[in-house]
């Protein structure tokens, strides 16, 4: 098991992309923190996970509350006594064109993914910095991390904005041996995307098998969604890395959509 013993806390965990990786960490032999801003759906999950010969627990987590980011990351050291691994991937998504957008949405997306990564960082670089065992951050970009899409203004940013976040940690990161990467998948049918498809539909005056086929998928080699077991197991592959020879990246998971 090439996580045997680490503990990971995710953030956004009780459900999609989330719970997948935490399914596949508790796999792996970590020790897993399900950190959730819905307490009952983080309590479900990480029973899952303990039922199913694992170790996971749950914490609440909105990752816009500095004290509750702090007081989460804190549990999770006081249960396991230690952390070794960050996933920061809670996020949302709101669909409008700029001229329609509201300030409120903007800075709404903006907290939840940037100032969220920010303050799970700065509690997680505190933590393994002060157990001198080294780390690793991962964060949930997106293709919108290198491309730009209609109606996702604040998302593109957000998602821009993970990659410079994730090579400034492994930059300071580096002498603590704190490593820091970048998942970027493309459309991946959790509800947040399922959500996506209407909406778009309506935006754009076509069909919803057209989003699809036309918008989300186009530019993929093989017109197939990538899955939560695609981006879980490229998470594991990230983790387990043993050196800083992976740090300051981003690896895009997308059925050749975006290619580097």
């Amino acid at each position: 098991m090439v996580l045997k013993d680490k503990v990971a806390l995710i953030t956004g965990a009780a459900s999609g992309i989330g719970k997948e990786i935490a399914i596949e960490y508790a796999k792996a032999g970590a020790k897993v923190v399900i950190a959730d801003l819905a307490l009952d759906a983080a309590k479900a999950a990480a029973d899952e996970i303990n039922k199913s010969g694992g170790t996971a627990m749950a914490v609440a987590m909105n990752v816009v509350d500095e004290a509750q980011v702090d007081k989460g990351i804190a549990d999770a050291v006081a249960a396991y006594g230690t952390l070794d691994i960050l996933i920061s991937n809670a996020g949302i998504q709101i669909i409008a064109p700029i001229v329609d957008s509201t300030l409120e949405n903007w800075r709404k997306m903006l907290a939840i993914h940037l100032d969220g990564a920010y303050l799970t960082t700065r509690a997680a670089m505190r933590a393994m910095i002060k157990a001198g065992k080294g780390g690793s951050i991962i964060y949930m970009g997106s293709v919108h991390s290198h491309e730009a899409s209609p109606l996702k203004a604040p998302y593109v940013t957000a998602k821009h904005g993970l990659i410079g976040l994730a090579k400034v940690v492994a930059k300071e990161g580096a002498k603590d041996k704190i490593r820091s990467n970048v998942i970027c998948p493309g459309f991946v049918r959790t509800p947040l995307v399922e959500k996506q498809i209407p909406e778009q539909a309506k935006e754009l005056n076509i069909s919803e098998e057209d989003v699809i086929k036309k918008v989300m998928l186009k530019d993929t080699v093989d017109g197939e969604f990538t899955t939560t077991a695609d981006v879980a197991q490229t998470a594991v592959f990230l983790a387990a890395f043993p050196t800083n020879a992976l740090t300051g990246q981003s690896v895009v998971v997308s059925h050749g959509w975006f290619m580097q």
